[in-house]
């Protein structure tokens, strides 16, 4: 990978790993439908008139209703629920639930009637990611049961989208189907955040956390991973969702003086080593393509050839399904 790769790769990992730390301090200050039609309407503002001038967007019109659904399980859903879930959970346990979702993508692919072959290593490593899940939602939940139910019906959300794009919205153009997605969640969101608007301004930190989640870690983070994937290729732009966790993790202990437990850390470290082995490419040898070939783990399931069926996290949404092209013709080939 290029010098150019490596400081994306490392920008990203950071981008998308610190939304959870921002969600945390902004939900101190606004109820959460205010704080995603804030996320939201920053990300379209920003992002619509780009893919206008790319006329990126007729074709995803073209395409509405599973745009559509797509936007439901990829923000209108999701980003609610996991920022309903942090006013009462740690930022550093919600990253880690979420890091269950590459788990998910190979379970629910399956299920739904995906071909790619299981072996054994990949059971296995399914077997050891989700007693990782139970363990940590054993030791974490402390009474915040539906909390962290929220949380992992995000999970269930983030692996879903990638089947979603596979099977219906794959040659659709990356930029148009994350903006239009946004745009619409700023309608939706409008008049359920007008019922919760806040009475008075909210404090200087909160209103940086809006802006910073609106603005780098959605408008940017996009933009960023789809230039990215057009310079490393989808198996190791992919290899970010590993990082993200840790990222959330350090961030939530260093900065909000969020408490680590062992178990925390065993149950990371076995969702962590679960998803390398359940997303590792169940082609033959000699046929794994680039992810074998840089001795990276390749995408599973239906979204194969997409970065996204890696899992990629909430906070990844619609740019996570780029083939390698460059990133004016960028498509859609899963889900981010």
């Amino acid at each position: 990978m290029s010098r150019r790769g490596w400081w994306l790769f490392a920008a990203m990992s950071v981008i998308w790993g610190i939304p959870y730390l921002l969600i945390k301090v902004a939900v101190g200050g606004v109820s959460p439908p205010v704080l995603v039609l804030a996320r939201v309407t920053i990300g379209a503002a920003l992002l619509l008139p780009i893919a206008i001038k790319r006329r990126e967007l007729l074709p995803v019109l073209l395409r509405w209703r599973w745009v559509v659904l797509f936007a439901l399980v990829e923000i209108i859903a999701p980003w609610l629920l996991l920022s309903e879930a942090e006013t009462r959970l740690s930022s550093s346990l919600s990253g880690l639930l979420i890091a269950s979702v590459p788990i998910l993508v190979a379970v629910i692919g399956r299920a739904t009637g995906g071909t790619d072959r299981l072996s054994l290593a990949r059971w296995a490593g399914l077997l050891v990611g989700l007693g990782g899940v139970a363990l940590l939602v054993a030791g974490g939940a402390h009474g915040h049961a539906w909390s962290v139910a929220e949380v992992l019906l995000v999970a269930v959300c983030y692996a879903t989208g990638p089947l979603i794009v596979a099977r219906k919205l794959s040659n659709l153009p990356s930029l148009g189907v994350t903006a239009a997605c946004l745009a619409l969640a700023a309608v939706v969101y409008s008049p359920l955040a007008a019922l919760t608007w806040p009475a008075a301004v909210p404090a200087p930190k909160v209103l940086a956390a809006l802006g910073t989640l609106g603005v780098l870690c959605t408008a940017v983070a996009f933009l960023g991973f789809f230039a990215l994937i057009a310079e490393a290729g989808p198996a190791r732009a992919a290899v970010i969702t590993y990082v993200n966790p840790a990222v959330a993790v350090a961030l939530g202990v260093l900065v909000l003086g969020e408490r680590l437990t062992l178990t925390m850390g065993v149950a990371f470290a076995a969702i962590l080593g679960g998803s390398v082995l359940a997303t590792r490419s169940g082609r033959p040898a000699g046929q794994a393509g680039e992810g074998a070939a840089s001795g990276l783990a390749a995408p599973q399931s239906l979204a194969a050839e997409s970065a996204a069926a890696q899992g990629t996290s909430g906070d990844q949404l619609t740019a996570s399904g780029l083939s390698e092209r460059e990133p004016e013709g960028t498509r859609l080939d899963s889900r981010g």
